[in-house]
């Protein structure tokens, strides 16, 4: 009796885990964040430099920055035929980053991403940029690099790792751990040098920013 005592009490146990477990993991599936916003450029002809009546979504806000910013290129060619309507920067002759506001601020932290279609050339990395409810920028070390056609690259924001950022000069500065990225009112992308034409460049087509909404 007593051996069957410990085992219905050690197996009560076990089950009272096993249902904690799950709960944990229905709370932590629910809480995946949801896509807050995506921004894939009008189909209109190729203009310098970019500027808001591009945005496909017009509840975002642009904004060019750095030496470079009034030459940052909304590109577009005939041929191939699949060319996209895209962010170009190889006209640019010193450091740009281009920005967009949603209406309201979005919680990057936990399982949140930042997805885009780009294509680098020559040494560019292209990197995430965001702009904090306080007026702190970042800009991540994590980059999407060079490539001799047009791909897909996923950030997991809780991976990645952060540098202050002058927007101003869009230069980086010192490291920022553990920011608090629960209300980032801004994000973006840069590459951190000039352009160097078609064989030395940075181009986005779309971006999606995957995040928790704020209350």
């Amino acid at each position: 009796m007593k051996y069957l005592q410990r085992f219905l009490r050690d197996y009560s146990a076990l089950v009272v885990l096993h249902i904690v477990l799950l709960s944990n993991y229905g709370i932590l599936a629910q809480e995946r964040p949801e896509l807050a916003f995506r921004e894939d450029f009008m189909e209109t002809p190729a203009e310098i430099p970019i500027n808001q009546s591009h945005l496909a979504n017009q509840s975002l806000t642009l904004a060019l920055h750095g030496p470079g910013k009034d030459v940052i290129k909304k590109s577009h060619h005939d041929k191939p035929t699949d060319d996209p309507y895209y962010v170009w920067s190889g006209l640019c002759d010193g450091n740009w980053a281009v920005s967009l506001g949603p209406e309201k601020p979005i919680d990057l932290r936990g399982l949140s991403k930042i997805i885009w279609r780009s294509k680098q050339a020559g040494f560019r990395q292209l990197r995430v940029i965001l702009k904090l409810a306080d007026g702190t920028w970042l800009v991540s070390s994590d980059c999407d690099g060079p490539s001799v056609d047009w791909r897909i690259h996923a950030f997991n924001i809780g991976d990645m790792k952060w540098r202050s950022l002058d927007i101003d000069k869009v230069v980086e500065g010192n490291w920022v751990e553990t920011p608090d990225l629960s209300q980032v009112v801004e994000v973006g992308w840069t590459d951190l040098m000039p352009g160097g034409g078609s064989n030395a460049c940075s181009r986005l087509d779309w971006i999606e920013v995957y995040a928790h909404a704020n209350e």
